[in-house]
């Protein structure tokens, strides 16, 4: 190959990876038409906040843009920083996208129509959740329904789609007057009615059975979990529906 055409595949390599860089984070002009609200702007936390608080932990923070769980801080031995964090807005029937990587072993979640006050001292307490986890070797894989991908500890998927650690996932919730919906790579994962008998019956068989609100709200804030391991979150974006 002589060195004009080594120059012609440099120069294309460095486009795509350029378009690629500015696809991040970012809103086309039809996603724009369509409605579409990012909820990430790359660059700072903006739009976040802690549970319960009206700050953002220092341990969450923003890198080669992605949004991430810094698990290193430590104060005496302690880590600190970090905690669930929630989206300034409450939503109400709904798209969300987003792209979440996690550390090798790693486990963390996406928790929705989440509520706040002093009666509720975790997202989980209300939130069901879009479960994130490395299935190759956290221990919460082995458990029927805690898998990626699952509706945690209410309904198993019947696929298994998700990539290794380290590597991005993208993931889709719909909820939409009572029905609900998870994609994971392009593929759905959980389909489900909320609110229903058979929703009731599902909670009262599972781990939140004695959280007396848990899964009774229809609009809340979205909750990106700390469940103590590095997490990265980016292209996050909501369309209301």
């Amino acid at each position: 190959m002589n060195s004009m055409k080594i120059l012609l595949v440099l120069i294309s390599c460095f486009s795509v990876v350029a378009s690629q860089a500015q696809s991040i984070n970012t809103l086309t002009a039809a996603e724009t038409q369509d409605g579409w609200k990012l909820l990430f702007d790359g660059k700072t936390t903006k739009g976040w906040r802690n549970f319960n608080s009206d700050k953002i932990g220092s341990a969450w923070k923003v890198n080669e843009g992605a949004l991430f769980l810094d698990t290193s801080e430590k104060k005496d031995g302690k880590r600190v920083g970090g905690g669930d964090i929630v989206t300034a807005d409450e939503y109400e029937n709904y798209e969300l996208s987003l792209e979440w990587k996690i550390q090798a072993c790693g486990n963390s979640g996406v928790i929705f129509n989440v509520q706040e006050g002093a009666k509720y001292d975790y997202v989980w307490k209300t939130g069901p959740e879009m479960q994130v986890l490395d299935n190759a070797c956290h221990p919460d894989a082995k458990i029927d329904k805690h898998r990626a991908g699952n509706l945690y500890d209410l309904i198993e998927s019947k696929t298994v789609t998700v990539k290794p650690a380290g590597e991005w996932n993208q993931a889709r919730i719909i909820s939409n007057r009572g029905h609900l919906e998870f994609w994971l790579n392009g593929n759905k994962q959980v389909e489900t009615e909320m609110f229903t008998p058979e929703w009731e019956t599902m909670i009262k068989r599972s781990k939140f059975k004695d959280m007396p609100d848990f899964g009774k709200f229809r609009k809340g804030r979205i909750a990106l979990q700390d469940h103590g391991d590095l997490v990265w979150y980016r292209n996050i974006k909501i369309r209301i529906l």
